[in-house]
């Protein structure tokens, strides 16, 4: 990994997400086009101020408790408020204070709108979702850090409230969505933010990421540039790499829903461009042996699962548990392409009724 060594990125992206708080920045992430009515009760400011690479607002159902990850101005969350509806749940964390303050002043105005209220936007970094910042915040009011006796003391604060008051529990949410975000996460913190990813949703759940990715590691100019960090730029994923980070983190099923054809942009010969993939969370696996079996239907002539189990074509396959649970999941990427196959019990019959 190729040392960042003249700037703070946490730093330059809070610096230049509050510039967008306060005024558009139409250079920040590429255009994207959602479909206008859910736009209908949004105020202009947060349309304008909204800056984003993908639409992941269009893979939500009724009913599902949802959170944003880098939710901004609101208008990703304030779309899936339509779609989720009454029953449904939105939650929208970001660490930017303007830019909360920005989402949470139409909050009122858009609830009444739609007739019920079930949006909350909250304050906490996405690569660490248990820490509830507006907790820590109140803390040092009274105990500012002042020694290494008292860092040591917010440490043990912070791990207490993570361990008791988790800001967001495990396996409590249906979708974890965002847009053009995760690629301005410190490389460092990465790996913890799909390992967040996959603690919050519930077995069954899915990730439905927007983001900036590349062709190509980027050079040493490009990640030293500060401005092209905060820009989107210098934290893209190398696309393979992006793809593989969802399965080190344990999800299964990981697609390319959509890829942008031309790229957004191209510096020092590397092309960077939008890319949204899905990803589901696995159920609890099962123990012990299991006499289910799988046809996969194809076109190809046969496939491999994400329990690394091969599938011809239409031949009946012996799989576990909870690989059969996988494939054959209504909810989940699979099962169009699965027969199940279900148990036959031999039964005599002499009658002619029987066929």
């Amino acid at each position: 990994m190729t040392q960042i060594n003249n700037y703070d990125v946490e730093q330059e992206v809070m610096t230049r997400y509050q510039e967008g708080a306060r005024e558009q920045q139409p250079s920040l992430c590429c255009p994207t086009a959602y479909l206008e009515h859910y736009l209908d009760i949004l105020p202009e400011e947060i349309i304008a101020k909204d800056y984003g690479c993908g639409d992941p607002t269009r893979y939500v159902k009724t009913g599902e408790t949802v959170v944003d990850l880098g939710s901004g101005a609101g208008k990703n969350c304030y779309i899936i408020a339509q779609k989720v509806g009454a029953s449904g749940k939105v939650i929208g964390v970001d660490f930017n204070d303007q830019m909360l303050s920005l989402a949470r002043k139409y909050q009122g105005d858009i609830s009444e709108k739609l007739g019920y209220a079930n949006t909350e936007f909250i304050k906490a970094k996405i690569q660490d979702l248990s820490l509830d910042l507006d907790l820590v915040s109140q803390w040092l009011e009274s105990n500012p850090v002042t020694s290494v006796e008292k860092l040591s003391e917010l440490e043990g604060m912070c791990d207490r409230l993570r361990r008791e008051k988790p800001l967001i529990p495990t396996r409590s949410v249906d979708v974890v969505v965002s847009n053009c975000v995760l690629n301005l996460v410190r490389p460092e913190d990465k790996q913890q933010l799909f390992e967040e990813i996959h603690r919050i949703l519930s077995p069954g759940g899915r990730a439905v990421i927007a983001d900036i990715v590349c062709d190509r590691s980027p050079t040493p100019a490009i990640l030293n540039n500060p401005e092209l960090w905060s820009g989107c730029i210098a934290g893209a994923f190398q696309e393979d790499v992006f793809l593989e980070m969802f399965r080190e983190a344990g999800f299964y099923g990981i697609e390319i829903l959509e890829r942008q054809s031309d790229p957004w942009q191209v510096l020092d010969g590397i092309e960077f461009r939008s890319l949204t993939v899905r990803a589901f969370k696995g159920t609890t696996p099962i123990n012990g042996i299991s006499d289910q079996r799988v046809i996969y239907r194809g076109p190809w002539q046969g496939v491999k699962d994400d329990h690394n189990n091969i599938l011809p074509r239409g031949e009946r396959v012996i799989v576990s548990q909870s690989t059969y649970e996988m494939l054959t999941d209504v909810n989940g990427p699979y099962h169009q392409d699965i027969i199940a196959i279900s148990e036959v019990v031999e039964t005599n019959c002499n009658s002619s009724k029987c066929c």
